[in-house]
């Protein structure tokens, strides 16, 4: 019952924080906790909502940007836990080394309808249509931003910015120059290291290099035993930012990585012991290299050539995949006259990947090479000048699994005032199918009938592509409004309504009876991927930077996310039933509350609160219907004896000595563990 006092409570911390500001005389100085006064964080200029610079206060969509600042205040070790930061978004932590991460709803460890960007290059895998997480990384201190935004991006992006967008935006490396040293250590970050230096060859040409290292300790299994889910990840790389002349800029920047990761595999069997568990570490490595030339001809007209290659290799227990990805994208600007704007673009992507499966899992073809085409074109009309925006555009891609895509947007911007913005949209997005879709044959899992079925036989289910499935399609309804209520709050509020068809599900196929190794009888129940799910998602987003007082900042992200799907899966025993479970939670709360305690000492408090999360009957290590919802408590305390030296304490999961934040699913053949309480130390001088 507890999580039914969050919606009060919310509103009453949005009142007392707005009934503050406005007692406030107007005019006193704003916090002194950020270089950016309220009116200039909605300034501040994005680019993923419209791939163009504009500010957030005029962008039509539902976008947060999560700022260098708010990362180094709220004490994340890694991005996926700098994303807790943003309304809209579920961040759930499986073990030591996975995440489960998506927008507005269908969360999972393969999570297929959130596109993910480092400086504008994709890192979704085709091999499920989602993200890695473990091996997303760049250095903390050099991210300018995180743009996030909530909703359908097809329009410019293409299939599979279906729920969302992330672009992790890096600094520019002649804001980076001179040198930084990370270190640190602690109960679950057994070590960390960063080294990075920033130079330049003449007036225009800047670079930054930099080694990043990590031991991350594992979690905690079933027994409160050390789970075998430590990690390790070494990782190096650079960015070079080259002013030609006037007009033209040049950026290359190229990564590279390898580390051992450890998990607990579980693998399904036909007979008694029907699971079981290794204790495995998968070796990964990869590298990538991004190059963008860009032209500008005026403020108003520009154009970009983007060229990048990324390779990944990584030698999972039950797999090898090996994959090459080449991708060219060119954009160009322009103004028709003096209240049209367009953006128009093309796109190739190459994909050759090598799958060598076994035992557990198949790919038929076990390589294969495949291509995309795109274009988009987006125009803006300003119907009323510097008040009423209107934006007409469409995503036009050619992939090899379903052929021709169409994916159009409309948005309109009222900006009635300097202090207030209202938009709306409507957005047609697909997500095109992976090759795990198209080609997988994988042993899900082990079911135990017995006299149930009056045969003495065990069953063994298997997960089967299906050459013939579509693109899942998705149509969303958007309104927001921002306002600056007063020098001291600024607020932000969306409300949508998605709408869902060809949803994936795998139902009941042919059966095959079968002898397993000791001559034992079972019956082989293969189980292929269809669509066959329709269904909803509407709910509410709503978030607040508030400066309560010169030495103390609120930030508040609130979230509301009902799912309902209309669908029923069809068993042996029972015949036809309806599916209920979402494995979303309804409602999310984070707080961050930063303190200046004195002029050289800071204090963050991270409050975090989190749903009960409904969960699938398949899992085996849940009995009770559902996971719990949970209250979170990270504390950050730093001190800076100089402005090159910040030395600081951060403790995480404060208020549990240990809690699941996911279920299990036998999609990845991994148990979840238990998160436990930690403490670190971090060190990080400049020079």
């Amino acid at each position: 019952m507890r999580h039914l006092l969050f919606i009060p409570c919310l509103i009453a911390l949005f009142s007392i924080g707005f009934a503050f500001a406005e007692s406030e005389t107007r005019g006193i100085a704003l916090s002194q906790l950020t270089e950016l006064s309220l009116e200039d964080l909605l300034q501040v200029e994005i680019t993923s909502v419209s791939k163009k610079k504009e500010s957030v206060s005029g962008a039509p969509a539902a976008v947060f940007v999560i700022t260098n600042e708010d990362i180094r205040r709220s004490g994340a070790t890694s991005i996926p836990e700098a994303l807790r930061l943003a309304p809209g978004l579920i961040v759930a932590r499986i073990d030591s080394n996975k995440w489960a991460i998506t927008s507005r709803g269908f969360n999972d460890r393969l999570s297929n309808k959130l596109l993910v960007l480092i400086d504008g290059r994709s890192v979704y895998t085709p091999l499920f249509s989602g993200v890695y997480w473990e091996f997303q990384d760049v250095v903390l201190e050099d991210i300018d931003r995180i743009e996030v935004i909530r909703g359908p991006g097809a329009t410019l992006w293409g299939a599979n910015a279906v729920n969302g967008v992330i672009n992790i935006i890096t600094k520019n490396a002649r804001e980076t120059q001179g040198g930084l040293v990370s270190v640190g250590g602690g109960t679950q970050e057994h070590g960390f290291g960063t080294v990075r230096y920033g130079g330049s060859l003449g007036e225009d040409f800047y670079y930054r290099t930099y080694l990043k290292y990590f031991n991350r300790d594992g979690y905690l299994d079933e027994n409160e035993n050390e789970a075998e889910d430590d990690w390790d990840m070494l990782r190096g790389g650079f960015r070079a930012d080259w002013q030609m002349d006037e007009n033209d800029s040049l950026t290359l920047q190229g990564d590279g990585y390898g580390g051992s990761v450890g998990n607990i595999y579980t693998f399904p069997k036909p007979n008694d012991p029907f699971w079981v568990f290794e204790n495995v570490n998968d070796n990964a490595q990869g590298a990538n290299f991004l190059s963008r030339w860009t032209r500008e001809f005026s403020e108003d007209s520009d154009l970009s050539l983007q060229f990048f290659y990324d390779y990944t290799e990584r030698d999972h227990y039950a797999f090898h995949e090996r994959r090459d990805i080449l991708d060219w994208d060119f954009q160009h600007r322009f103004k028709i006259g003096e209240r049209q704007e367009l953006v128009w673009g093309l796109g190739y992507r190459l994909n050759l990947d090598d799958l060598q499966g076994g035992q557990e899992i198949n790919f038929d073809p076990d390589s294969r090479t495949d291509q995309l085409f795109s274009g988009f074109v987006q125009d803006e009309f300003e119907l009323l000048p510097d008040k009423l925006r209107l934006i007409l555009g469409s995503k036009f891609e050619h992939n090899d699994y379903t052929g021709f895509e169409i994916q159009p947007n409309a948005r309109m911007v009222w900006t009635p005032d300097e202090n207030h913005s209202f938009w709306a949209s409507i957005s047609r997005a697909v997500r095109t199918p992976s090759r795990g879709e198209h080609d997988l044959e994988r042993y899900e899992s082990a079911r135990i009938f017995g006299d149930d079925l009056a045969l003495p036989f065990d069953i063994l289910i298997k997960t089967v592509g299906n050459e013939e499935f579509l693109s899942e399609e998705l149509i969303a309804y958007e309104i927001g409004y921002r306002t600056i209520i007063s020098e001291k709050a600024l607020f932000d509020a969306t409300l949508f309504f998605h709408d869902y068809d060809r949803l994936r599900v795998a139902v009941n196929g042919d059966i095959e009876f079968m002898v397993d190794d000791l001559g034992r009888p079972f019956i082989e129940l293969s189980s292929p991927l269809v669509n066959d799910i329709e269904g909803t998602i509407y709910g509410f987003e709503a978030a607040s930077t508030i400066n309560v007082a010169d030495w103390m900042k609120w930030k508040l992200a609130y979230t509301l996310s009902v799912v309902e799907l209309d669908y029923q899966r069809v068993t042996l025993l029972e015949g036809a039933e309806e599916i209920e479970e979402t494995v979303t939670p309804q409602q999310q709360v984070s707080w961050l509350t930063s303190i200046d305690v004195a002029k050289d000492v800071e204090l963050d408090l991270w409050l975090r609160y989190v749903d009960e999360i409904p969960f699938p009957d398949y899992s085996l290590f849940l009995a009770d219907g559902q996971l719990a919802d949970h209250i979170n408590l990270d504390i950050r305390i730093s001190w800076s004896p100089n402005e090159n030296i910040e030395l600081s304490v951060v403790g995480q999961n404060l208020l549990d000595s240990s809690r699941r934040e996911f279920y299990d699913s036998p999609y990845w053949f991994s148990a979840p563990t238990y998160i436990d309480r930690s403490v670190y130390a971090k060190a990080t001088f400049r020079f």
